[in-house]
């Protein structure tokens, strides 16, 4: 496992990722994509610990869901099973577990600003922080897919579950989008990916 974890995070961090997953006992599975997630933390029947990991995100993101991963662990193992999947103390456990991969060595200089902001209060999923989100996509690989952002107003777009909707107004932070099917409207982040349909027709 420790041979293929150095395809998928930064080569500088490769040393501290091993450390921390063979004092832990953790095994590690790399996962085709899953659309609801990046990765994921259980108890397995026989009481060891697995984490399973996206195989398509880049190394920084891989390393960043990795590392939220085994605070899961850590934060379960310290405090106990009764608290908070993403409360204070996963928090403070993801703080500090990520604080040493936190350098110029490891991640790009544009986004440790991003970062160094991001880990004063991290969040459940570092896709709602759509700064860093947007800033993290730079390193994906070019895919068929647009930002909704990027979307005309009027112009039809399609979801990763076969959804179609029609772009709206834009509102203090997120879009609007109505399904075409329902004409049920729902709001979506800047940074959501989706697939460009049609334009809208000029008249």
């Amino acid at each position: 496992m420790h041979n293929t974890l150095q395809e998928y995070i930064p080569y500088q961090a490769i040393p501290d990722v091993i450390e921390l997953l063979d004092h832990d006992n953790l095994v590690v599975k790399i996962k085709n994509e899953r659309k609801t997630r990046h990765g994921d933390y259980r108890k397995l029947p026989n009481n060891r610990h697995q984490i399973t990991i996206n195989s398509n995100l880049n190394h920084y993101r891989f390393l960043m869901t990795l590392i939220h991963e085994i605070a899961h662990f850590e934060a379960y193992k310290n405090y106990g099973r009764f608290i908070k999947p993403h409360g204070k103390e996963w928090k403070y456990t993801f703080q500090q577990l990520m604080l040493p991969f936190l350098n110029p060595t490891i991640f790009p200089n544009e986004l440790l600003p991003l970062l160094a902001k991001h880990f004063r209060n991290p969040k459940a999923s570092s896709d709602t922080d759509v700064k860093l989100a947007l800033a993290l996509k730079q390193f994906d690989p070019p895919n068929d897919k647009t930002y909704i952002f990027e979307v005309p107003m009027g112009s039809e777009f399609r979801l990763y579950n076969g959804r179609i909707f029609r772009r709206g107004v834009k509102r203090r932070t997120r879009y609007e989008g109505v399904e075409v099917t329902s004409g049920k409207l729902y709001l979506f982040n800047p940074n959501a990916e989706v697939e460009l349909v049609n334009s809208l027709q000029s008249q």
